[in-house]
């Protein structure tokens, strides 16, 4: 079987993406390749370059550059209380599991600008349990961990927000988690008390500790399947037994290698508890 000759697009991408890596050790190589087509062309045609080698020569020579070519090549779509259902079973399902424990390690990869990260710190509030949790919120983005750092977005959101954190079980009133300033909204500093902000990449980066629960929503559809693998692995070898893995709506745990290390514990929600010993 003879495979498709690539276009010259994609070698040019190729060859970006390692430039990329070897010389400052992001790597999106194992990116999904339309995916990354279309928001590479989207940041070019933003800066007025005539190619993707013009691209590769403005990033390699400008430090500056470098940081906004990753915001436009990291999804950072995200927001509080997305999708409910999934924050319901965590409430309804995980929430009696985790009481039984004395300490609980949680690990958000792909954090983003930090929206769930602060869903789940009200949600473990709200139950009782924060003050014995430890959450560490990694993106492989420092600019928008800066964002999730300081607790800050937009106010506008708020209603939006408010109205999903009431479809997830919420039990207060949504406002008294942060402070209107202007036109923003600055969350409780409480909400971060526990929570360790960190890079980390993926991509390239190795286990740091052993966690009972593990959420990575909408980020593996990113991927390809080579390094969707890498990821599974590093999750499965970071949980601990009976640890809890989260996914996004289109992801799923099917037809990888660790399928039948998990059983679904909050139908349609992916939520998954690592069975001992598989």
């Amino acid at each position: 079987m003879t495979l498709p000759k690539p276009t010259l697009e994609d070698i040019e991408i190729q060859l970006l993406l390692e430039g990329v890596y070897q010389y400052y050790g992001y790597d999106f190589r194992n990116y999904a390749l339309s995916s990354l087509k279309r928001r590479i062309q989207s940041f070019i045609q933003l800066e007025g370059l005539a190619n993707i080698s013009a691209l590769q020569e403005q990033l390699l020579h400008n430090r500056a550059y470098l940081e906004r070519f990753l915001l436009g090549l990291t999804v950072n779509v995200t927001s509080m209380f997305r999708d409910p259902s999934f924050y319901n079973a965590l409430r309804n399902q995980v929430i009696p599991f985790l009481q039984t424990y004395p300490f609980i390690r949680i690990w958000h990869a792909g954090c983003s600008t930090g929206e769930e990260v602060y869903s789940m710190a009200i949600l473990l509030q709200e139950e009782g349990l924060y003050h014995r949790c430890r959450i560490y919120a990694t993106d492989t983005n420092e600019k928008v961990l800066q964002t999730a750092k300081s607790g800050i977005f937009s106010l506008k959101l708020m209603q939006e927000y408010t109205q999903l954190y009431l479809k997830a079980g919420g039990k207060r009133s949504f406002s008294e988690y942060y402070t209107a300033a202007y036109d923003n909204a600055i969350f409780r500093t409480s909400l971060r008390e526990n929570v360790v902000f960190a890079q980390h990449n993926l991509a390239t980066d190795s286990s740091f500790n052993e966690f009972n629960i593990i959420i990575c929503r909408n980020v593996l559809i990113y991927f390809n399947q080579v390094l969707q693998k890498r990821v599974h692995e590093l999750f499965y070898n970071s949980l601990c037994n009976f640890g809890l893995l989260g996914l996004g709506k289109q992801e799923s745990i099917r037809f990888t290698p660790y399928e039948r290390h998990y059983e679904e514990i909050a139908k349609g929600e992916k939520l998954y508890k690592k069975i001992a010993g598989a």
